[in-house]
């Protein structure tokens, strides 16, 4: 055996090496952004879930304000219906400024405010609401880092290799961080 021919087995060796662990690495980023995806679907089935009710205690005081009730229930039904992060992330965004209406009508309706359903209930959507901001950014992160390794060079050569694709960020939409508008029908 030459040494030409042991150089070329120790490359071929280490091309291999480096291989597996740019394949295992890639499988490792993809697996954490399924994870953080579905810690973001936890904090957003627990908002679905407080909606409904949120929407009967306030039909309850402010029944008048049907237009906003409709809106959140439609926006709650269409954000159910979505999985693309990019698409949800505008609809969550809707979703979230809609509830925030919902809640300021408390300011307008003192027996609403009063309420030991609707304060529980609006605690309630507070905690979801920071718990769901922590989970997007990790979400976030965990992209940002497989999009990166999927993309970066030379990784990007396994990634094709083995199917490895970009994930979506979610997001907000564009004008989505707007303060809400509360707008009274008496």
């Amino acid at each position: 055996m030459t040494a030409a021919v042991v150089a070329l087995l120790l490359l071929a060796a280490a091309l291999v090496a480096w291989g597996v662990f740019a394949f295992n690495r890639l499988v490792r980023l993809r697996n954490q952004v399924k994870t953080a995806w579905a810690d973001i679907d936890v904090q957003l089935q627990r908002r679905h879930d407080l909606v409904p009710q949120l929407v009967a205690a306030v039909r309850g005081y402010a029944g008048h304000e049907s237009a906003l009730l409709e809106a959140v229930t439609a926006l709650r039904a269409q954000a159910m219906a979505v999985a693309s992060p990019a698409k949800l992330g505008a609809l969550e965004q809707a979703l979230e400024q809609a509830v925030g209406r919902l809640l300021l009508l408390r300011e307008a309706y003192p027996d609403l405010k009063a309420n030991q359903n609707f304060a529980q209930l609006q605690r309630e959507l507070v905690e979801v609401e920071e718990q769901l901001q922590y989970a997007r950014r990790f979400y976030n992160g965990a992209v940002r880092d497989l999009n990166d390794g999927v993309q970066r060079v030379p990784d990007l050569v396994v990634a094709r290799a083995f199917g490895f694709g970009d994930a979506e960020f979610f997001q907000a939409a564009e004008g989505g961080r707007a303060a809400p508008v509360v707008e009274l029908s008496r």
